[in-house]
C-alpha cells in the first residue's frame, strides 16, 4: 500500500505544525525516504543485549570482571568463533587480553619471543570477535563508538573480508603498519575495549553500590563513564544520597557502615571526606575502652592495618554509632508519622546496671560505658560531639567527586524502570497482607502501588535538588533518612533496623527484623502479574527484577520463582555474604535469543585474572528462550521508532500534496 493511502489528508492537517518542525530536520522528500529506509532496517535488527546486576556493595573488583567479560558472553563468543581451531589456552589468553588488555599486552611483551608474529595473529583474532559482537548493530551505531583516532581503519577491518583474494593483501598490509608504526598495543586496546562495549548494550544496576565493599567509588567512576546504563536506588545508594544532601542521620550511617566494615579508604581516598575530626574525638572519649562490640567485621590481615589502627576503627565506630542514636531521636521526636519511637532506646538502659528494659524484657549489654551519654538527658549531644556533626556535614558538603557521582546517580537513576517487558526496583512494592497494594502516608497523602514509587522518586529528588530552609526540602532531607531504614519505605520493606540490638544485645531475637509481605507474597505468580499490570508492563514474556535481598542458594533458595515471573538476583556479590549465600552474585543476561541467569563463583582477584588467566566459574541457567530471535521491532526502543517512522510518512505526505515545501 502506497503511503498516500496509508495515511489520510485529513490526519496531516491535523498534525500540520508538529511536520513544519519536523521539516527542519528533514527538509526534502530524499531526506524523509532515507531517514524511513534507515529506521525500518534497523527495526528488524536483533535486540541488542541487556546486562542486569544488582547489590554491588562496593565489590569493584569482582564488579568490573564481570562487566569485562559480559558474566561469560565474550568467552562463548570466542568458542563459537574459534570453536577446536584455537587450544583453550589460547582461547583463554585471547579472552584475559580483551577483557584487561593493557595490563596483559605488558604480561606479553615481557614474554612473548616473537612479538611481530604474536601481533599480527592477535590483531586478526581480535577483528574476528569485532565483527561478530558489531554484527547485531548498525554501522553508523558501531561508528559512533570507535574510538576516533582508530575510526576509519576499524572501519575497514570490520567491513572488508578477508576470504576475498582481492581484499587478503590489503588486509594485511594494515596490519603490517600498524605494527610497523609501533601503534599495535594502542589499536589492540581500543578493538578490546570495542569489543567489551559491543557485547552489552545497555547495563541495569538494581541498587545497592555502596557500602560493605571497599571501592563504591571506583564502580561509581565506571558507571559515570559507561555508554548506556540505569540504576534503580536502593537503600544503600539513597542513605549515601541523603548523606551527600546534608541530612546529619545518614550521614552517621554511612560513616558507621564504613567503619564496621573498615572501608575507611573508600571515604578518605574516595571522597576526600575528612576523618581527623571524628578520630581525635573517639580516641579521647574512648582512649581506654576495648569498644569490642564495634570491631569491624573483616580482620585487621584483611584490612592491612596494625593493631592500633584496628582499635582506633573500633573506638570511631563506637563513637559515630551513639551519635547516630541521638541524631535518629531528633528526626523521629519531629516527625512522629513516621511511627518510629521504638528505635529510641537510650533512655531505656539502667546506666548502673548495665542492662536494658525492653516490652518487658530485660537484657545484659555486651558493652555498657557510655561517657557521652548523660542518663537523665541521653539524646543530647555533647558539645564535643556537635563539633564533630558539624565538620562531618561540612566535609560531605565539600566533597567535589561525591557531588559528581551524585549528579550521574539522579541523571541515570530511578526508584524503577520498565523496560523490554521487565519491571526492575530494587526491594519491593509494599503490600498488605491479604496481597493488595498497601497504602503508604507521605507529608499527609496516601499513596499505593506506581504512584507510591512516583511519589518517593519526587521526594528524592527534592531533598537533593530542592531549596534550602524550604519547608518541602526539610520534609524530603528528613524523608531520605526514612527511606534507609523506615519499615513502609520501598526500598527497605521491614518493620525495623536493628542497628541496636545487633551491636549490644546477644539475644539472636532481639536482632529479627520482620520483612514486608511483599517478600513472601511475590512468590506467588498472580502477585506478580497485578504487579506487572499495575506498572503497565505489557507482553506474553514479562518478569519482575528485584535485588536487596540475598538469595540463600546453599539453603536451597531460587532465584526464580512464581513460574518465571520474578527473579532475584542479588545472590551475594559483598564477600560478607559469601557464606550465607554459597555464590559469589547472579547476573541477568537478557540477549535476542531469550533470558539467562548466571550464577557466579568467588573471584579471587584482577591479579590472578591477568596473570594467569583465572575467571570468574559462572553456572548459566535457562530462564527463557524465544522461539525466534528478538528484534528492534520487538523492543520498547523499536516502538519508539515506529512512532518516528509514522511521522516521517506524514512528513512525506506533506511533502508530496504541497501542505508542507522542500527546503532547499
Amino acid at each position: 500500500m502506497s503511503i498516500k493511502k496509508e495515511i489520510s489528508t485529513a490526519t496531516v492537517k491535523k498534525d500540520l505544525r508538529y511536520l513544519e518542525l519536523l521539516s527542519h530536520k528533514f527538509p526534502s522528500i530524499a531526506s524523509a525516504s532515507t531517514e524511513i529506509i534507515n529506521l525500518e532496517a534497523i527495526l528488524n535488527l536483533p535486540k541488542g543485549t541487556e546486562h542486569f546486576l544488582a547489590d554491588l556493595h562496593g565489590e569493584h573488583e569482582a564488579f568490573q570482571h564481570v562487566i569485562r567479560n559480559a558474566s561469560g558472553a565474550i568467552k562463548r563468543k570466542v568458542n563459537e568463533i574459534f570453536g577446536n581451531t584455537l587450544r583453550e589456552k589460547e582461547k583463554k589468553n585471547l579472552c584475559t587480553l580483551i577483557y584487561y588488555p593493557e595490563q596483559k599486552l605488558e604480561l606479553v611483551k615481557h614474554s612473548e619471543e616473537y612479538l611481530t608474529d604474536w601481533y599480527f595473529i592477535t590483531l586478526n583474532r581480535l577483528v574476528k570477535v569485532c565483527q561478530n559482537v558489531s554484527s547485531k548493530y548498525t554501522r553508523s551505531k558501531v561508528r559512533k563508538a570507535l574510538p576516533q583516532e582508530f575510526s576509519y581503519i576499524i572501519q575497514e577491518l570490520l567491513h572488508e573480508s578477508s576470504v576475498e583474494p582481492n581484499k587478503q593483501a590489503y588486509i594485511n598490509v594494515i596490519m603490517q603498519s600498524i605494527i610497523d608504526t609501533q601503534r599495535a598495543d594502542d589499536f589492540i586496546i581500543a578493538l578490546c575495549n570495542l569489543i567489551q562495549r559491543l557485547t552489552i548494550d545497555k547495563l541495569h544496576i538494581l541498587g545497592d553500590v555502596f557500602d560493605r565493599g571497599s571501592g563504591p567509588h571506583i564502580i561509581m567512576d565506571t558507571l559515570c563513564e559507561y555508554h548506556n546504563f540505569d540504576l534503580q536506588w536502593g537503600n544503600h545508594d539513597i542513605v549515601w544520597m541523603g548523606a551527600a544532601a546534608g541530612n546529619d542521620c545518614c550521614i552517621a550511617n554511612v560513616l558507621r557502615m564504613a567503619m564496621r566494615y573498615g572501608n575507611l579508604p573508600a571515604l578518605e581516598e574516595g571522597y576526600s571526606i575528612n576523618l581527623l575530626p571524628l578520630a581525635t574525638f573517639a580516641m579521647e572519649a574512648y582512649k581506654n575502652d576495648p569498644c569490642k562490640p564495634f570491631l569491624p567485621k573483616v580482620s585487621k590481615e584483611n584490612l592491612e592495618v596494625d593493631d592500633k589502627t584496628f582499635q582506633l576503627i573500633a573506638q570511631m565506630h563506637k563513637a559515630i554509632s551513639i551519635i547516630q542514636f541521638k541524631l535518629e531521636y531528633q528526626t523521629i521526636k519531629r516527625r512522629p508519622e513516621y511511627k518510629m519511637e521504638d528505635r529510641n532506646l537510650l533512655h531505656l538502659i539502667d546506666y548502673e546496671k548495665g542492662t536494658i528494659t525492653i516490652d518487658g524484657n530485660t537484657y545484659k549489654l555486651k558493652d555498657s560505658y557510655f561517657p557521652t551519654i548523660d542518663p537523665k538527658d541521653p539524646y543530647r549531644l555533647t558539645p564535643e560531639e556537635e563539633i564533630v556533626v558539624e565538620k562531618l556535614h561540612a566535609s560531605f558538603m565539600g566533597s567535589e567527586k561525591m557531588r559528581r557521582h551524585m549528579h550521574c546517580i539522579y541523571r541515570n537513576g530511578a526508584m524503577y524502570k520498565v523496560c523490554n517487558g521487565n519491571l526492575l526496583f530494587h526491594a519491593s512494592v509494599p503490600l498488605n497482607e491479604d496481597g493488595t497494594l498497601k497504602e503508604v502516608e507521605i507529608a499527609g497523602k496516601v499513596y499505593k502501588g506506581q504512584a507510591l514509587m512516583d511519589e518517593v522518586e519526587r521526594q528524592v529528588r527534592i531533598a537533593y535538588f530542592g531549596t534550602d530552609g524550604d519547608e518541602e526540602t526539610d520534609y524530603a532531607l528528613d524523608y531520605m533518612w526514612y527511606l534507609w531504614c523506615g519499615c513502609d519505605s520501598p526500598a527497605f520493606d521491614k518493620d525495623r533496623m536493628a542497628t541496636f540490638e545487633r551491636y549490644l544485645l546477644s539475644e539472636k531475637e532481639t536482632h529479627k527484623e520482620v520483612k514486608g509481605h511483599y517478600y513472601t507474597l511475590r512468590n506467588k505468580e498472580e502477585i506478580c502479574e497485578m504487579l506487572l499490570e499495575e506498572f503497565g508492563v505489557v507482553g506474553q514474556h514479562r518478569h519482575i527484577i528485584n535485588g536487596h535481598v540475598p538469595v540463600k542458594v546453599g539453603k536451597g533458595e531460587q532465584a526464580i520463582r512464581a513460574h518465571g515471573k520474578l527473579m532475584v538476583i542479588d545472590g551475594g556479590f559483598s564477600k560478607s555474604y559469601h557464606s550465607e549465600t554459597g555464590i559469589a552474585g547472579y547476573t541477568l543476561v537478557y540477549h535476542s535469543r531469550g533470558l539467562q541467569l548466571v550464577q557466579h563463583e568467588p573471584f579471587s582477584s584482577t591479579q590472578e585474572a591477568i596473570e594467569e588467566g583465572k575467571d570468574i566459574i559462572s553456572t548459566i541457567q535457562i530462564v527463557e528462550l524465544s522461539g525466534s530471535r528478538v528484534l528492534v521491532k520487538d523492543t520498547d526502543k523499536g516502538a519508539e521508532l515506529r512512532i518516528q517512522v509514522e511521522d516521517l510518512k506524514r512528513l512525506l505526505v506533506a511533502y508530496q500534496n504541497g501542505m508542507i515545501r522542500e527546503k532547499s
